[in-house]
């Protein structure tokens, strides 16, 4: 009998839990020990790292989606438990599964023993953690994808979780976006304060020049641009990230010279500036919509403005833009990403000429590392805040992503591009200091 997703242990004669993984695995080699509520294991005895089933729900997430959505489904659930690694930072565990651990799919006949062994009622699928968002077509209650309600939503589903569980997380720099890490050796924070330093070089910024920095975040660079004598705006809709970032703007005595508005980027009225950043927002704004996005941004600059936009990108242009099936439930709803050739073909059309383009992915794998070292290091204090199943989305989110650029399944660009640029100064060849 199965009641929500509950079912008695298969009977004697069908396939064990264990044996089921080993019918899925290609090779019949496991590179961690799996065991299961019904009493069955597999893998090598002495593995270092293992999974564990705990419960017949955790069987029906994993039937009913199958891949990194069913699985995240039981882990952040509690019904599938990890061996071997802290649950801040399970990139070890992941790493062995995407190396070593190959599936298939079954033959007809091995595929009806498995529905035997697992029974009928776990393909039917059950309410998920209260943690996933809606899936996107249920999200038309929201506004159309990218509409201004629903960007809004979305935001609030990633940023508004607690300042000071991203206070843990991110370090007292409370940047959210890929550090440059000057030398392998240095720390998250020489690595932030140097990225915001080479994106400040980049534009050319001098004292009394004015920034827009839009989806500003908690205000980094705002801040850094300000300490320097830069006027700058930053806009965000986040309204946690904009309290925050005001309270250090005021803080830092830099009120008369630096603002950061809770609102939309497109709410914006002042134009001329010279120079604006977007860091880690293009991501958020749909593929569809690049066309305006960077119209809107050419039409903020002055003739000779520079832009700098630093966002994901996919390894080649061909690719489906919409975010896997995890990270779009769990961590952000509507995240769209494309290559660096169709970014840079973006802003070409807008009219803005790109004078640099360059990949910082392997930086992004050293932030990651870092963020998760972070959220070990604070993890009782994370659970206590966010609620344990929410700091576990966060674990497997920033190690499966480091993962990610380790592999070259996602990259991270920045495109430096010029409006009308007509003996502005620029220099013959730019060189920006380590």
């Amino acid at each position: 009998m199965t009641v929500d997703g509950e079912q008695t242990p298969a009977p004697t004669g069908r396939l064990s839990l264990a044996q089921v993984l080993e019918t899925l695995s290609a090779d019949g080699a496991l590179p961690l020990r799996f065991t299961a509520y019904d009493g069955s294991s597999t893998g090598p005895d002495d593995a270092p790292l293992g999974l564990e089933l705990l419960t017949p729900r955790g069987t029906t997430y994993l039937a009913t989606a199958p891949g990194d959505l069913g699985m995240a489904r039981a882990y952040i659930a509690g019904d599938l438990d990890v061996h071997g690694v802290h649950p801040g930072d399970p990139y070890p565990l992941l790493k062995a599964l995407a190396d070593d651990l190959h599936l298939h799919w079954p033959s007809p006949r091995a595929l009806a023993g498995i529905v035997r062994a697992i029974g009928i009622g776990h393909l039917v699928p059950i309410s998920p953690p209260p943690q996933e968002a809606r899936p996107r077509w249920r999200r038309m209650a929201e506004g159309l994808r990218h509409s201004r309600s629903r960007d809004a939503s979305a935001i609030h589903h990633h940023y508004d979780v607690s300042n000071d569980f991203y206070a843990w997380v991110l370090g007292p720099s409370m940047t959210y976006t890929c550090a440059v890490y000057p030398d392998p050796d240095a720390t998250l924070e020489q690595a932030q304060e140097n990225k915001y330093r080479l994106i400040f070089d980049k534009l050319r910024l001098r004292p009394g020049d004015t920034l827009l920095d839009v989806g500003c975040g908690w205000g980094g660079m705002v801040r850094y641009a300000a300490r320097r004598g830069v006027r700058a705006v930053g806009a965000t809709l986040s309204a946690e990230q904009a309290r925050w970032a005001q309270r250090a703007i005021a803080d830092d005595g830099l009120s008369d010279r630096a603002q950061v508005r809770h609102c939309d980027y497109r709410d914006v009225t002042e134009s001329a500036f010279d120079a604006v950043s977007s860091i880690g927002l293009t991501e958020h704004i749909g593929v569809a919509n690049y066309p305006a996005y960077f119209g809107f941004l050419r039409s903020r600059l002055r003739p000779g403005g520079l832009l700098l936009n630093h966002c994901i990108t996919r390894p080649d242009n061909r690719s489906e833009a919409a975010a896997g099936e995890f990270i779009d439930r769990y961590v952000f709803p509507d995240g769209e990403l494309t290559g660096s050739g169709r970014i840079v073909s973006e802003i070409q059309d807008a009219g803005l000429e790109v004078l640099h383009t360059e990949n910082l992915r392997h930086h992004y794998q050293l932030t990651l590392r870092d963020w998760c070292a972070n959220l070990v290091t604070y993890w009782d204090d994370a659970v206590a805040e966010v609620g344990q199943a929410t700091a576990k989305v966060w674990g497997l989110y920033m190690a499966g992503s480091r993962l990610g650029f380790e592999k070259n399944v996602i990259e991270l660009h920045h495109a430096l591009a010029v409006k009308d640029d007509r003996g502005t100064g620029l220099p013959l060849r730019p060189w920006w200091r380590p």
